[in-house]
């Protein structure tokens, strides 16, 4: 793609940067943004340096938040002896839209996958079974992507928590085995957080 100014050229090349936008559409972007006040497009910039400097991760749970606990986390009105265990914070999100669950949350930061070269230690497990130990944890709900890496993943925490007197459940099959909580429909995924399973009837 032929461009009459490096600048634009840079500005294309750090839009296509991004998942999903190709080097046509970064183009529109950066043309919208020409079209712009220079104040707007300052403002936009300064807000996105603004969150990757100050953004944190939840103390409790590592989700994201602006403070050292995260809006969940302090909500007193959720249930606190309920934590639902997830990949990452894209799961937060998909899991809160179908407003069907209660408790609180604790993102692994990924899963095991020994191939791709994530162990036990990679993820925050330990930060987990902490919790389930100092916070009187009645129930653990897995809500993992239907996947091999999501039922090692599971298998190696219960092992983790046995013995603890835990309830450790999963979401039903709800979701199709091989596909991901980002891309299930809210009511789909909404009812496989209401009808989950003991662990054990799951993962074997």
């Amino acid at each position: 793609m032929q461009l009459p100014s490096s600048l634009l050229e840079n500005a294309v090349n750090a839009f296509a940067g991004l998942p999903g936008i190709g080097k046509k559409t970064a183009l529109r972007l950066v043309l919208h943004l020409l079209k712009q006040e220079e104040g707007q497009v300052r403002q936009f910039s300064e807000t996105l340096a603004k969150m990757r400097s100050d953004i944190k991760f939840c103390s409790r749970c590592h989700n994201l938040s602006d403070h050292d606990l995260c809006a969940i986390c302090e909500n007193k009105l959720r249930n606190q002896r309920l934590v639902c265990v997830v990949e990452s914070i894209k799961d937060v999100i998909a899991i809160e839209n179908t407003q069907q669950f209660s408790g609180l949350y604790h993102v692994l930061g990924g899963v095991i996958s020994p191939l791709d070269g994530v162990g036990p230690d990679s993820l925050t497990i330990d930060s987990l079974i902490n919790r389930v130990e100092q916070e009187d944890v009645e129930e653990l709900v897995f809500a993992l992507n239907p996947n091999i890496q999501g039922d090692t993943t599971i298998f190696y925490i219960q092992k983790k928590l046995r013995h603890l007197p835990c309830k450790i459940t999963t979401i039903s099959r709800g979701v199709a085995f091989g596909g991901e909580l980002e891309y299930a429909d809210e009511m789909t995924l909404g009812r496989s957080m209401m009808n989950r399973l003991p662990v054990e009837n799951y993962v074997k």
